[in-house]
Parts: structure tokens; C-alpha cells; sequence
């Protein structure tokens, strides 16, 4: 069985690629790197790096046991961070923040509930907006975003808020007196387009680039955020399907909001970086699941 500080040396190596760097990243002896990676090809019966004055490299089989080992390196390390959340207990900080007016709500009250259950843990409240969502879950400048699903890459939690799919047209857009309308007519406009950051499956939730029947979509201009997205559509530039609750939270005298008859609701709840499922974490979207009444899945 290999010993921690080995697995750790190999690793480090395998990332490193260089003796000198992998031992002052670990604090020890190049000697020391250099016989447990020889004392662990002995065992494996060859070579795991490839060693010239100028380089090392991985071989075949160094790769293969690097990609086998890291998985299991980090589930351990993730094992001794609940262990030691666990006798904490929920305290310290936790930093959540919402995407969209919409979403707001849901997050208070389930701040409100974790609040209550755990008094030791100070809670930080925050908004993102679309260029940033994204980002604040990688650097962890944010711990749990309420935002809307799809949201590729991270855990989720339960749904805990869903609302109906409108289109978002000029208010002197032919299609603003509709009564309703079909995704279908998607084919028939330009569709104003989220930024770049925001991830394929997101996009092609709520902006797809063909109809249910297959006909294509042409894609409008690009909007940084959804205040200029809707701008874009007051101008005429395009159409954009959003969520219901923008009649209320984004009013504008400029734009109209038609239902869409045949779209399926628009789900949101928690997001968060899986290497992040801290206790607090999960007890924040346990708090957001029952003050929603959705079960916590």
C-alpha cells in the first residue's frame, strides 16, 4: 500500500515535471523525491518518468497511474474535510449570492432559515451578475449561487423556484399583442444572444439554435449583461425568451412580454463547485430546500 508522503511526492512530480520544484513545493530533499520515485518503480516493475539533463516526462504508465491516484488523492481529502466539518459544526463564514432580481427572494429566506439553525455561521450576501457568475464559484470568492439551471460544471441542489417561459419582444413588435406564441416562431427572428461566459448548456436551454421541429434559429446580437439584453430587444435587434417573473422585476414601457405556450419552465435553485461541498454548504442548501418546500435531493 503506498504511503501518504508517497503518493504525494508522485503527484507532485507528475504535475511538476521537475525534481527541484516538486521538492521545495514539498518542503523536502531532492534526494528525497528522487528515492521514492525510484523506490515506487521498483514496485511497479519500470520506469514512471522519462529522465534527460534537460526534461522529465510521464511514461504510458507513470500517466496512467498519475490519472488513477488523483481521484482517489482528492476523495480522501474531501473525507477529512467533512471529518473535521463535522466536529466543527457550521461555523465561520459562508458566502452566497443571487443571479437576477427573481432570485433574490428565494435566497433571503432561505438565509433567514439557516440563520436560525445555525447562529455561529456568519452569512455573506452578495449579487453576480452573468460575466461573473461563473467565475466567483471558481476563484470562491462565492460559496453558493442561486442561479438558473443549467449550470455546466457544478453541483446543484433541489429546484426551488420555477417559473414560465415568456418572449421578449419591442413593444412595437408584431408578436407583442399576441396572446401567446410557440417556440416556433424562434425561427422566424433573430434572437438576442448571452455573453460568452455563460455555458453551452445554458444556452441552448433558453436560447436554442433550432426550433422542437428542427428549424434553425438565427442568432441576434450578444448582450453583456440582461439589462442590455433587453435593451437589444427594445431596439428591435431581436427576440429573447426569459423567465415570467421578468414582468415584475424588469418593467420596461419598451417591451412586451408574450407567453410561450409549448416551452417547458425554467428551473432555478443552488449551484455550487463540488470540491466546495463544505458542511456549510450543505446545510445552507438543506435551509434553501426546506424553506422552499422542495425536497434536498
Amino acid at each position: 500500500m503506498l504511503e501518504r508522503l508517497e503518493t504525494e511526492i508522485f503527484l507532485a512530480l507528475a504535475e511538476e515535471l521537475h525534481f527541484g520544484r516538486t521538492a521545495e513545493r514539498l518542503r523536502i530533499t531532492t534526494g528525497r523525491v528522487s528515492q521514492v520515485i525510484k523506490k515506487l518503480e521498483r514496485r511497479t516493475g519500470g520506469a514512471l518518468f522519462e529522465r534527460t539533463s534537460r526534461s522529465v516526462r510521464l511514461t504510458p504508465v507513470g500517466r496512467q497511474l498519475a490519472d488513477d491516484l488523483a481521484p482517489m488523492v482528492a476523495g480522501m481529502e474531501e473525507a477529512l474535510q467533512r471529518a473535521a466539518d463535522a466536529h466543527r459544526g457550521v461555523t465561520g463564514g459562508l458566502r452566497v449570492a443571487f443571479l437576477g432580481e427573481g432570485t433574490a427572494p428565494v435566497l433571503l429566506r432561505a438565509v433567514a432559515l439557516f440563520g436560525e439553525r445555525h447562529p455561529d455561521c456568519r452569512v455573506d450576501v452578495r449579487e453576480v451578475q452573468l460575466a461573473t457568475s461563473r467565475s466567483s464559484l471558481l476563484d470562491g470568492s462565492v460559496d453558493v449561487l442561486i442561479a438558473s439551471y443549467p449550470f455546466d460544471g457544478m453541483a446543484r441542489g433541489p429546484v426551488l423556484l420555477a417559473e414560465n417561459r415568456v418572449l421578449a419582444v419591442a413593444a412595437g413588435h408584431p408578436l407583442a399583442g399576441a396572446e401567446s406564441v410557440s417556440l416556433e416562431v424562434l425561427a422566424d427572428h433573430p434572437v438576442v444572444q448571452y455573453p460568452a461566459v455563460t455555458s453551452a448548456g445554458f444556452k441552448q436551454d433558453r436560447t436554442p439554435d433550432r426550433t422542437p421541429s428542427g428549424r434553425p434559429v438565427t442568432s441576434g446580437p450578444v448582450g453583456g449583461t440582461f439589462s442590455e439584453m433587453l435593451t437589444l430587444v427594445a431596439m428591435g435587434r431581436g427576440v429573447l425568451p426569459v423567465g415570467e417573473h421578468s414582468r415584475r422585476y424588469y418593467p420596461r414601457p419598451d417591451v412586451a412580454y408574450v407567453p410561450i405556450r409549448d416551452a417547458p419552465p425554467i428551473e432555478r435553485g443552488p449551484v455550487w463547485l463540488e470540491s466546495n461541498t463544505t458542511a456549510r454548504v450543505r446545510a445552507f442548501v438543506q435551509a434553501a430546500a426546506d424553506a422552499a418546500g422542495a425536497p434536498a435531493g
